[in-house]
């Protein structure tokens, strides 16, 4: 009996021994000096890093600088460009913070993708490279995180053309975090502008950023403002254009009589239609506001056509005159006949009294027609500086955002 109640004394000792021991473990655990999800043997501890760390009832603030390094491969017929960011992201989680008097080193490295980090995707994304190759995050002794991403996209971009080539639009790339809501994650974003290369066809003038408000997941935007410098689109549609128009202008001054101002102005109306099928080709076209230099070359094409027809008709008056005065000669003088063996004088050389009113009327229609063509040409490029200047348009609303099949979900 006595040896059955010592025994049993025993193992209580021992219990209590136990329960001792794993009480001082639990209080001590805080105050390690590394933290836990570093090591490799407790995976329970890393898929807790890796979810979203918590900031109480806010948000977890994440701060974003977005660098701008090269815009390039501006393509408006497709209504895309290309272009090179570096993203900084940084966020505290005071998960990964140690004691700093216990373990004296400041800061770490570590996999990107053994730790938490914000998900983004961009929208206006056609494709996206994403530099993660040996991709490391930097944290500090207090938690705080630090993530650079490289990256290089290309973005669809509605262009402003109405001012083609000398027109300016705002591009936009939209970056969301799909994989968390708008209570858990917030985002406080910065742009640099950080371009040295201005040998462009299109120029950024302006960056902003903002985040986005009343969405269902995080999101900030950048804009950027492109400015086209419209050489390249001046030396190879507005010079050959008016050079065209000019030497049609010129080509009036031609007798009307003489056979080459014919060919002349069939020949200018032909290469016209050459460039501008060419012209169609290279200007971009849009559902609205397409450029206005559409609707300047095709009444340029108008204007060369009325005059080359203009010149065919006049001709085949005039020519029929001169059928007419070959087929009915006119009297021939008194005291004078007409030799037998000459059939009569050349048709160019008739009497001015068969010739002269055919003549005198074509030539008179042809000088009106062309001091009102030369008028109606520099009337038409007063007005269309004019439209220039002063027509503005705004594009229709995209499908998306049109009401009331689309539009942003309320909140």
């Amino acid at each position: 009996m006595a040896l059955r109640l010592l025994l049993h004394v025993a193992l209580l000792g021992l219990g209590t021994t136990q329960s001792s021991v794993q009480g001082r473990r639990h209080f001590h655990r805080p105050v390690l000096a590394w933290p836990s999800f570093f090591d490799a043997n407790s995976p329970l501890e890393v898929q807790e890093i890796i979810q979203i760390p918590k900031n109480g009832s806010s948000p977890l603030l994440v701060d974003v600088q977005v660098v701008v390094s090269n815009v390039f491969n501006v393509d408006i017929l497709r209504y895309t460009m290309s272009s090179m960011l570096l993203l900084r992201l940084a966020w505290l989680d005071t998960r990964l913070a140690w004691n700093g008097s216990v373990y004296p080193r400041r800061m770490v490295t570590r996999p990107w993708n053994s730790l938490w980090t914000p998900g983004l995707t961009i929208q206006e994304a056609l494709w996206v490279d994403w530099q993660d190759q040996s991709l490391r995050a930097q944290v500090d002794q207090d938690g705080h995180v630090e993530l650079h991403l490289a990256l290089t996209t290309e973005t669809n971009c509605d262009f402003e053309l109405l001012h083609f080539p000398r027109d300016q639009s705002d591009c936009t790339l939209s970056f969301y975090a799909l994989g968390n809501t708008a209570m858990e994650l917030e985002f406080q974003a910065h742009v640099v502008n950080e371009i040295v290369s201005v040998k462009r066809e299109y120029v950024v003038r302006d960056l902003k950023v903002q985040a986005l408000p009343q969405q269902l997941v995080p999101c900030f935007r950048v804009t950027l403002r492109l400015q086209n410098t419209a050489l390249k689109a001046i030396i190879a549609l507005l010079v050959p254009g008016e050079a065209l128009l000019l030497a049609d202008v010129c080509g009036g001054l031609l007798p009307l009589r003489a056979t080459e101002r014919t060919a002349y102005k069939v020949t200018l109306l032909l290469g016209y239609l050459v460039f501008h099928s060419s012209l169609v080709d290279g200007l971009p076209s849009s559902s609205s506001c397409n450029p206005l230099l559409i609707y300047y070359f095709t009444i340029l094409l108008l204007l060369l056509f009325i005059s080359t027809m203009e010149t065919v008709l006049l001709a085949g008056i005039l020519a029929r005159g001169h059928l007419g005065a070959k087929n009915s000669p006119g009297p021939a003088p008194r005291g004078e006949r007409q030799d037998p063996g000459n059939p009569g004088p050349n048709p160019e050389e008739a009497p001015r009294g068969v010739q002269g009113p055919w003549r005198s009327w074509a030539e008179a229609a042809d000088h009106t027609f062309f001091l009102v063509y030369v008028a109606g040409v520099v009337c038409s490029q007063f007005v269309f500086a004019g439209f220039w200047m002063w027509t503005t348009c705004k594009s229709d609303p995209a499908p998306g955002k049109a009401a009331p099949h689309g539009g942003q979900p309320r909140l």
